[in-house]
């Protein structure tokens, strides 16, 4: 049986203003009319022998991800709530534990909730080799065919193959993000992939695998799920011992350790060419856009007049575009982004000051949801504020 993983945390924060903390970007409708979360649980839909998912998020965004949940037609295994984010290792082994304390020792599918996938047939056939590698004791991982010399991402070197031909490796060793020569070489060579940060494996060795090589974040993780605490649909973590849990992502704290020179790799790689995107910044969102005649994507209430290649989104107001070239322009109630597409991975900078500054913007839209609703700011003047709730 294949257990999906749905990991939803993380705050998104190279696509503020859109994205903030308890408000990130996947759980907002940017590619298409539903969320990426959505999108996320609707590409299960055909997967043979599958059951519910295991969603891990942020307790506060628990109540927006259970109505989107509700909202897609999806009866999850469990919500598990971390209450506070260590990244992707310890997220996984908590849903590990999850899947095994009801006996079975299944294969997990561990997907992040903000990606998008066009080709989801590719998608389907890729899982399919991944779980028969997955079912020989390996963990899978899988490989975006890159299109360009891409730097933002980190990358995997395949080894020998495994099966059918071109549908799986074993993992020769991943390389971090390169200079822009490096990128190049990977790209000739045809033995490169980008690394998505999606997996397959069965959850006890990945919990072996994570016990050997991060002992301490093990631990940590068993002492949280133990002490995990049922609240109405979701499953609270022990904030104490979840808190004292090492951070670190799935690559460094397993995969890459199971790659040495001196020992077998127990890891493989499927390659996935289905029009995959992270949309990791505003500039990935202008790649996947649908654009007019002068390679803009425009969303909301745009007027555009001579604009050429620009991503310009508005959520609150007319936004007028004249003359600009590779820009991004975003508008929200509260906060305008105008950036250089060529720079947008500095909007990371941007939030850091607001966070250093006290600023909420960071934070929140100017409107909040809340379990029972939402509210809006409407005037904040000295000791008076005035919702609409």
């Amino acid at each position: 049986m294949l257990v999906p993983v749905i990991l939803s945390g993380g705050s998104g924060s190279r696509l503020w203003p859109l994205s903030r903390e308890l408000y990130p970007k996947q759980l907002l409708p940017l590619v298409g009319e539903s969320t990426l979360l959505q999108q996320t649980l609707a590409r299960l839909d055909g997967l043979a022998a599958t059951s519910a998912p295991l969603v891990v998020c942020n307790a506060e965004h628990r109540f927006m991800v259970a109505e989107q949940l509700r909202a897609q037609g999806v009866n999850p295994q469990a919500i598990l709530l971390e209450p506070v984010g260590r990244n992707t290792a310890p997220a996984v082994a908590v849903a590990a534990l999850e899947a095994l304390a009801h006996g079975d020792d299944p294969l997990l599918l561990v997907l992040p909730a903000d990606h998008v996938i066009h080709d989801v047939p590719r998608f389907h056939a890729a899982i399919e080799t991944a779980r028969r590698l997955a079912g020989e004791d390996r963990l899978v991982t899988f490989g975006i065919v890159p299109r360009a010399p891409e730097t933002g991402f980190g990358y995997i070197e395949r080894g020998a193959e495994l099966g059918a031909q071109g549908t799986g490796y074993e993992v020769h060793r991943f390389v971090e993000k390169p200079d822009r020569e490096a990128a190049e070489g990977y790209l000739a060579s045809g033995a490169y992939y980008w690394n998505s940060g999606m997996f397959l494996f069965r959850a006890q060795l990945y919990l072996d695998e994570l016990g050997c090589h991060a002992p301490a974040m093990l631990a940590a993780c068993r002492a949280a799920h133990a002490d995990r605490q049922a609240d109405y649909d979701f499953l609270r973590l022990g904030a104490e011992a979840f808190a004292a849990c090492p951070a670190d992502s799935i690559d460094y704290a397993v995969m890459e350790k199971v790659c040495t020179p001196d020992v077998p790799c127990a890891a493989a790689v499927v390659p996935l060419d289905a029009g995959w995107s992270d949309v990791g910044s505003w500039s990935a969102l202008w790649d996947d856009g649908a654009k007019d005649g002068d390679g803009n994507v425009a969303v909301g209430d745009v007027v555009n007049v001579g604009s050429r290649n620009c991503y310009l989104r508005t959520e609150d107001r007319l936004l007028a575009a004249i003359g600009l070239e590779d820009h991004i322009v975003i508008e929200t109630a509260d906060a305008v982004l105008v950036a250089h597409k060529g720079r947008v991975q500095q909007v990371k900078e941007v939030v850091e000051r607001l966070k250093a500054s006290g600023r909420s913007e960071t934070l929140t839209h100017r409107k909040v949801y809340r379990p029972w609703g939402s509210y809006e700011t409407l005037s904040l003047v000295g000791r008076y504020q005035v919702k609409h709730i």
